[in-house]
């Protein structure tokens, strides 16, 4: 079962941080008020179940700010980090009967909530938000396959490298900003999972995770602030990294 998350009230879209990278931003302002009658803002914490696996579909949500982490359990009880959500994403799988994945909060989350039925209503009465819904899809679909190879084909190194990369390229979404004194090239962010969860996601053991990450350190590829707190000081060095060529960045 889901926990209860903290109701923070309606749904304002002229104030929303994310509206325009979020499918409610395909709406005109007239349909984003009929969206407004249905929306809630709900914010969860760090480790509260968000969706619940197999459990009927209830809700779907905007993501507005922190990280959600998308799981599935084996028949044997096991589980595994499947996907991660970020900012301005949509979570949740419109027209089915139930939740195919357990969404946890990784973060404290603050999401724009909508009821189901309702939230279907709308779907089917403004082709503009099917649309975005649609388009969303498919782009979650080549994520999904970008990261089936960067699990079946990448050294540990260009794993850890790459996984350290998506948060840097979201990590203006999720309420980590640039460094002003860094170069424009430079971030600064704080992990959103533990090392055990990005060993999880990767398919590597805890060890080899940290063993990489004080590797990259010592290559200067990135600098440990603390146990969560990472900087980049050049993003295209650590996507270099990510790709398998050590070479250094002009």
């Amino acid at each position: 079962m889901s926990q209860d998350p903290i109701h923070l009230g309606r749904v304002t879209c002229d104030t929303c941080t994310v509206r325009h990278r979020a499918v409610c931003g395909a709406l005109t302002d007239a349909e984003l008020t009929d969206l407004n009658r249905i929306g809630r803002i709900r914010k969860f914490k760090a480790g509260d179940i968000i969706l619940a696996d197999e459990e009927p579909t209830t809700f779907f949500a905007n993501i507005m700010s922190g990280v959600v982490k998308l799981e599935k359990t084996s028949a044997d009880g096991r589980q595994q980090i499947v996907g991660l959500v970020f900012a301005s994403d949509f979570l949740g799988r419109a027209f089915s009967k139930s939740n195919p994945y357990f969404a946890q909060a990784a973060t404290d989350v603050e999401a724009c909530t909508f009821p189901q039925a309702a939230f279907e209503v709308l779907l089917r009465q403004h082709p503009g938000l099917e649309h975005r819904l649609f388009e969303n899809t498919l782009n979650e679909l080549d994520s999904a396959r970008e990261w089936m190879f960067v699990l079946g084909r990448k050294s540990a190194q260009e794993k850890v490298a790459s996984f350290l990369h998506l948060i840097a390229k979201r990590q203006p979404l999720v309420g980590c900003a640039h460094d002003p004194e860094a170069n424009a090239h430079a971030a600064r962010f704080e992990l959103p999972l533990t090392r055990a969860d990005i060993a999880d996601f990767l398919g590597l053991t805890i060890e080899t995770v940290s063993r990489q990450l004080s590797h990259l350190k010592r290559q200067g590829t990135i600098q440990l602030v603390s146990g969560r707190e990472v900087v980049v000081p050049d993003l295209r060095l650590l996507e270099s990294k990510a790709q398998g060529n050590d070479e250094a960045v002009a």
